[in-house]
Order: C-alpha cells, then sequence, then structure tokens
C-alpha cells in the first residue's frame, strides 16, 4: 500500500497559478495511475483527474479541463497537479490516490484557496 503526503497549496488570486505535488512512498508506486482528487467546502470529495502508469494518459473532469494538469516522475515518486486559470470554485483540499479507485490510505491534503 502506498502512503501519500499532499504539499503546495496556499492562497492565490482568481486567474493565479499552482503547482501542487504529492510524495508517494511505499511499494508499487510505479504500478498504479495516479489521480488528484478535491473536497469542496459542503461537498462530497470528487476526482480531477487521473494519469496513467507511464504518464502517457491523462484524463480530467469537465470542470478543470483545459486549466490543469497532472504529470509524474515515476524516478522520484512524485506526481504533480498543474492549476492554472484558478477560480474560486476551485477552492478545496486537494488530495492524491492512485486511481481510479483509491487504494491508499488518504493523505491530509493541501488547501488551496482562491480569492475573487
Amino acid at each position: 500500500q502506498v502512503q501519500l503526503v499532499e504539499s503546495g497549496g496556499g492562497l492565490v488570486q482568481g486567474g493565479g497559478s499552482l503547482t501542487l505535488s504529492c510524495t508517494v512512498s511505499g511499494r508499487g508506486f510505479r504500478s498504479y495511475a495516479m489521480g488528484w482528487f478535491r473536497q469542496r467546502p459542503g461537498n462530497e470529495r470528487e476526482k480531477v483527474g487521473y494519469i496513467s502508469v507511464s504518464g502517457g494518459v491523462t484524463h480530467y473532469a469537465d470542470s478543470v479541463k483545459g486549466r490543469f494538469a497532472i504529470s509524474r516522475d515515476n524516478a522520484k515518486n512524485m506526481v504533480y497537479l498543474q492549476m492554472n486559470s484558478l477560480k474560486p470554485e476551485d477552492t478545496a483540499v486537494y488530495y492524491c490516490n492512485t486511481a481510479p479507485v483509491p487504494s491508499g490510505s488518504w493523505g491530509q491534503g493541501t488547501q488551496v484557496t482562491v480569492s475573487s
């Protein structure tokens, strides 16, 4: 099972950018597709997108398509979420996990707050 630590969140103005990082430890990272998820205030956790094992295939929720990009560095056991053109509705706690089915224990997440 993998362990996950997210970082890189913060407060940003609408239209700004942030890059989140996910440090993955434990066995099997290179065997898993990885995803980013978020939980907006008052909502259930939702999938933002995911990236294939090799990194060659990505998929995004319609709400972030064209603005967010997921990448991974298998040599460093890292997954990244580049977020551009941020909107107030992107305010959430962001998590990474295996995808499409989360199998690792959820980390604490990283808070992203977008001001209008």
